[in-house]
């Protein structure tokens, strides 16, 4: 198998912290003490203190090669300043020199998965697309041509044969170990149990039209409706249909000269961009999840 991997350079390394707790006074001080204790340097910085809920949010990308220990020894030392911030904290620590892996579950529509297939070959995205699975051999073509697996599970409308179906994919999915699970306009529900066990990783795609212009022909139903504005969402898939935390959307206008087929074609492309920035995102540990909403700092 030839996939290209990330451009990563040891030297530009990071251990980037994210953490999430109840906002107190002294939070960045603890944090910045740890570093600066440790001889390291920090590259980049983000921060939120959200008035509404009372919670502070930081996304800390420290240089690597400027920590004398390893990923592991910084994880059980940090540890100490999570329990000294509280039992409500939520953290972790990566290192972004290592390689992310991506599965995407498709189903007929191509945008999507050449969008993203292409990205990771041309070492635009942090991770490898380990694996694509999907309910129509349409696209299987698509993926070997990159070199990557396709798998093939059929979905048919009886609800037995559709649970085996989706106990199929879970196998095929979690046997590659994926950081993120993309429905790539994968058109299937994914069932609540799957959504419980992907939690945090499953990013789904979607027009923006949701809840005005629901079930089949949304662009149509949109032209009818004379609308000027189309967009995308992308978002963390929940046992809520179309209702996880929203990680990106983007919008363009349109006007009374766009046809069905012209809002379908510029809806695809919206969708290739928010897509592939709400999974880089992720990859690079930017979204914090706190409830349905999430903070991105891009």
């Amino acid at each position: 198998m030839c996939r290209v991997q990330p451009s990563l350079d040891a030297r530009d390394n990071r251990y980037v912290l994210t953490l999430g707790c109840p906002d107190r006074r002294g939070i960045i001080a603890m944090i910045a003490s740890f570093v600066a204790g440790l001889g390291g340097s920090i590259a980049e910085a983000g921060y939120h203190a959200d008035p509404h809920t009372g919670w502070f949010f930081t996304r800390q990308a420290i240089l690597a090669s400027s920590v004398p220990v390893g990923l592991a020894e910084l994880q059980d030392r940090f540890a100490d300043v999570a329990t000294a911030l509280g039992p409500e904290t939520d953290w972790q620590v990566h290192d972004s020199g290592t390689v992310k892996r991506v599965v995407l579950l498709v189903s007929r529509e191509q945008h999507c998965l050449h969008d993203l297939l292409g990205r990771a070959a041309a070492g635009e995205l942090p991770a490898t697309i380990e694996a694509v699975v999907g309910n129509h051999e349409r696209l299987g073509a698509i993926a070997r041509a990159h070199d990557v697996p396709f798998h093939h599970v059929p979905f048919v409308r009886d609800p037995d044969a559709r649970a085996t179906a989706f106990a199929q994919v879970a196998a095929i999915v979690d046997g590659y170990r994926p950081d993120a699970v993309v429905l790539a306009r994968f058109m299937q529900v994914l069932p609540p149990e799957l959504c419980r066990r992907w939690a945090g990783r499953a990013i789904n795609i979607h027009h923006s039209f949701l809840p005005s212009f629901s079930g089949a022909r949304p662009y149509h139903q949109a032209f009818d409706r004379g609308v000027k504005l189309i967009g995308a969402t992308c978002h963390y898939v929940t046992a809520e249909l179309d209702a996880g935390p929203i990680i990106e959307q983007d919008v363009i206008r349109i006007d009374h000269s766009d046809d069905p087929a012209s809002m379908v074609r510029q809806g695809r492309d919206i969708e290739r961009l928010v897509l592939a920035r709400g999974l880089r995102w992720h990859l690079e540990g930017r979204v914090l999840v706190h409830g349905v909403k999430t903070v991105v700092f891009t």
